[in-house]
């Protein structure tokens, strides 16, 4: 596939990649300005022009994906025989311009229970640029959600219905950010299980007040599940400082949160960003 299907791709997959771009060629070079070329952490798409060029591309392309790196980059490098290489000659004589786009992949948010909380929630959410999901046990909720149209914003939103929820919770990818919010509170409790198990969640809140949770909390201790790894679930979860009972309310006041937690994820990587030349 090309680098942009490529691109799309990877998206749909969850995973990061760096878009590699010749920005600017000197003399000759192996490809014309405007050639582009996807990196993913073992995998690339498409070509900017093969040799020392692209290996050393592909090189530093992975050293920003396993640094977490966010920025762009922009490098210049030579195609002369004295040019100080890595992998091997490359003497085209010219010189050419990278520029390095890291493409994070997009936090994942799986909202379980579309129910007036949730369906507000799911509309928040769908304007910002994440990966949704969106599941209900119930049939009916999804067909209602369906209907208004959350599909047409940022995000990537994918809306299911479930009769057994925590098969999708365990299709997840690792570290995404579950909000626990069923008509049932069974339901909950199953589900709150069912990340426990995990142990690989970024985030995982559950919607209730706090004597639902001292419920929760002894059920899941009689249950086996340790003092350390209940303390990883919120509940209640959302904005203490926001009052107000109104389903909208508390999907701002939830989602609110959230986006704060995933700044605080995001926080270490734009920390470590860092301009860096690569020399051919």
């Amino acid at each position: 596939m090309d680098w942009l299907r490529a691109l799309a791709h990877l998206r749909e997959d969850g995973r990061s990649a760096v878009l590699v771009t010749v920005t600017a060629v000197r003399g000759h070079a192996p490809r014309e300005a405007g050639a582009k070329m996807v990196v993913a952490a073992e995998e690339t798409w498409d070509s900017i022009g093969g040799g020392n060029l692209e290996a050393s591309a592909v090189a530093r392309a992975r050293e920003l994906l396993a640094a977490g790196t966010t920025g762009p980059e922009r490098t210049d490098l030579s195609l002369h025989e004295h040019a100080p290489t890595t992998y091997g000659r490359q003497c085209c004589g010219g010189e050419v311009s990278l520029l390095f786009e890291p493409l994070p992949a997009r936090p994942v948010v799986a909202v379980f229970g579309l129910g007036h909380v949730g369906a507000e929630l799911g509309r928040i959410l769908s304007r910002l640029p994440l990966v949704v999901h969106l599941v209900d046990s119930r049939r009916g909720q999804v067909e209602a959600l369906n209907a208004l149209g959350v599909r047409d914003g940022l995000a990537d939103v994918q809306i299911t219905h479930a009769p057994v929820p925590e098969v999708v919770l365990a299709d997840l990818p690792a570290h995404a950010h579950v909000l626990v919010m069923t008509h049932d509170h069974a339901e909950d409790l199953v589900l709150c299980e069912a990340a426990l198990r995990r142990g690989d969640l970024g985030s995982v809140g559950v919607i209730g007040s706090s004597a639902k949770w001292q419920r929760f909390r002894k059920r899941l201790l009689e249950a086996g599940h340790t003092e350390a790894a209940i303390s990883t679930l919120t509940s209640p979860i959302g904005l203490p400082d926001l009052p107000g009972k109104q389903p909208a309310v508390i999907a701002i006041s939830v989602a609110a949160a959230l986006v704060g937690t995933l700044q605080l994820d995001a926080a270490p990587a734009a920390a470590m960003d860092s301009p860096a030349d690569l020399r051919g």
